[in-house]
């Protein structure tokens, strides 16, 4: 066998997928398919009073199975919350599970299913270095993601994230077995989703594609063996032309996502973009801005946005990750210029021609930002300098997405990234 310094391989999967209005009235057939006979429902209490997640119970049963719900799935999980939601899962026998809502839904079905199957201590399977980053012992059971926003990619991700809350900050569990057995996505879920809502989901999708497509490349990681390949490879061929579509459909429709909501023809592409996102990051990675993003939403102080649960404070994890994203995409520009502002390009095709090329890209997310109601930098969600030694602490844990990142990043280049990012204009 040839033996290689760097990696010469890379890995590529995804969910199957069904996609379109009308889709989720299917689901009982899709999961009936696979085997499954008693299913749990899995949604937050918002989703649960919209009537979604009835539909899809009674779609399932209609199909011959099933089904009891849980929906008490809390709003950007916590520690506290995933385990919660697996004791009550542990009081029944389940053979599948169908995730209804957003990223904070399918990611709480995604620990039921890892922790139901295979139990053990919830710090056992979180990534290093707050946790153990062990492996599932086999396959999981049968779980069909019906994302309700576009935003995440859950659906075809092998990831899910929630809050630590002692410390202050947001890790996750990563492994190829997580991956939902089938996405079912139905643009007419998302019609209800308030503005607020759609733009902080929206900017989830976006920093995905960007961060993917200037991720550190595949072929300059050290080489793995078969046994150490991990669910983030670095950008690669196939991740960049699904995250190049995804920047297209976002140019087109993001912007009237948010100001009309009831335009399904924008609906749809949103929830095709995110898709697509997560079919490039779901394997190639995601970078600074998300690894920022989980300190600014696990330190929140007093911020609640509107048309979100108001009982807590709450930074939207899609504001967690945008509110960076400007100064991070900086400060990687010098190690693939062609494609930043290529991505730039796509983006907004028209966008006036900065003075240094550098700011192009930053130039056109802020505009975006500025036009969605994003806020404002760090600062727009209550932080200040002081807060920048803390929130770099928090950022320097999350090894395993600073690892994807195209250049080396030290704690000083954080701290220069998040005094920028206290304002973006």
């Amino acid at each position: 066998m040839t033996e290689y310094l760097n990696e010469t391989v890379f890995t590529w999967g995804a969910t199957p997928l069904k996609f379109g209005p009308g889709a989720v009235d299917e689901i009982g057939w899709d999961l009936a398919q696979m085997g499954a006979q008693r299913v749990l429902i899995v949604t937050d209490p918002g989703i649960a009073s919209t009537g979604v997640p009835q539909r899809v119970a009674d779609a399932a049963k209609a199909g011959g199975l099933t089904v009891e719900v849980y929906d008490q799935v809390h709003v950007e999980p916590t520690d506290v919350s995933i385990q919660a939601a697996v004791d009550f899962a542990k009081e029944s026998e389940w053979d599948g599970f169908i995730a209804v809502g957003g990223g904070s839904s399918i990611d709480t079905a995604k620990a039921i299913n890892l922790m139901t199957t295979y139990p053990a201590d919830l710090y056992d399977y979180v990534n290093k270095p707050i946790g153990q980053g062990k492996a599932p012992d086999g396959p999981l059971k049968p779980l069909v993601a019906v994302p309700t926003t576009a935003g995440t990619g859950s659906e075809t991700t092998p990831v899910c994230i929630m809050d630590f809350l002692d410390l202050k900050v947001k890790a996750g569990i990563s492994h190829p077995r997580l991956r939902p057995s089938m996405a079912v996505v139905d643009p007419l879920l998302t019609l209800s989703m308030p503005p607020e809502v759609t733009a902080a989901s929206g900017m989830d999708v976006l920093c995905h594609a960007l961060e993917s497509y200037t991720a550190k490349p595949f072929d300059s990681f050290a080489r793995h063996r078969p046994e150490t390949r991990v669910a983030y490879c670095g950008s690669n061929p196939i991740s960049d032309a699904w995250t190049e579509q995804a920047l297209t459909l976002l140019a087109r429709s993001f912007r009237k996502a948010v100001l009309n909501g009831g335009d399904l023809a924008a609906r749809s592409d949103m929830m095709l973009a995110a898709t697509f996102a997560g079919m490039g990051f779901g394997n190639a990675g995601v970078h600074i801005p998300h690894a920022c993003a989980y300190p600014i939403a696990g330190r929140v102080k007093d911020y609640r946005p509107k048309n979100y649960p108001q009982d807590e404070a709450l930074v939207p994890h899609g504001e967690s990750v945008s509110l960076t994203a400007p100064a991070a995409f900086r400060f990687t520009f010098p190690t693939n210029p062609d494609k930043h502002l290529r991505a730039a390009r796509i983006l907004d095709p028209h966008a006036p021609e900065q003075h240094d090329p550098v700011d192009q890209l930053p130039f056109v997310l802020s505009s975006l930002m500025r036009d969605i109601g994003t806020p404002n930098g760090i600062g727009g969600v209550g932080y200040d300098e002081s807060d920048i030694s803390g929130l770099v602490d928090g950022t320097l844990k999350q090894e395993r997405l600073l690892a994807t990142a195209p250049r080396p990043v030290r704690g000083e280049d954080l701290s220069a990234i998040f005094a920028e990012s206290i304002e973006n204009w």
